[in-house]
């Protein structure tokens, strides 16, 4: 005698299963976010320097042209990693020295080259993109990007 799938037993197949899938994605997204903000990326090295910066870097929609941990436009370099490649691990005041001047001599006039606008940033935002850049650096990304050149 062959079976066959009920209406009901089809019905609770979808229902069962919506359901244990659902209980799954929420524990998959709350074992995501409590690794994030407590491995990957903590919320204790975050100053209000870092915030500050976050907010210059959305003001002048850095976004739009660079990329953040693989996330924008590849108009530009990302900028990532940017903190580590200028040497800010070894020292930092070198790698704040560098983005400042970087940013004063923009645009670099330089025929056949992309260009980055001028923000007329003050010294302070300078500082403030400079902490932001060194706490992005210091995300745990699992071996994003998979190369240092950004």
């Amino acid at each position: 005698m062959p079976e066959r799938l009920t209406r009901a037993a089809t019905r609770n197949i979808f229902y069962g299963g919506s359901a244990f899938f659902l209980v799954v994605f929420l524990a998959l997204t709350l074992q995501t976010h409590f690794y994030m903000t407590a491995h990957s990326a903590p919320a204790t090295q975050i100053s209000e320097g870092v915030a500050r910066g976050k907010r210059v870097w959305e003001r002048n929609a850095c976004i739009d042209c660079h990329t953040l941990l693989g996330e924008g436009a590849y108009f530009a370099p990302e900028l990532g990693n940017v903190w580590k490649r200028w040497g800010g691990d070894a020292d930092p005041e070198v790698a704040r020295a560098a983005l400042a001047a970087w940013m004063a001599s923009q645009p670099s006039g330089v025929p056949g080259r992309r260009q980055m606008p001028q923000f007329h940033l003050t010294e302070q935002e300078v500082r403030d993109l400079a902490d932001f850049l060194e706490f992005v650096s210091k995300i745990d990304t699992q071996g994003w990007p998979p190369n240092t050149a950004g």
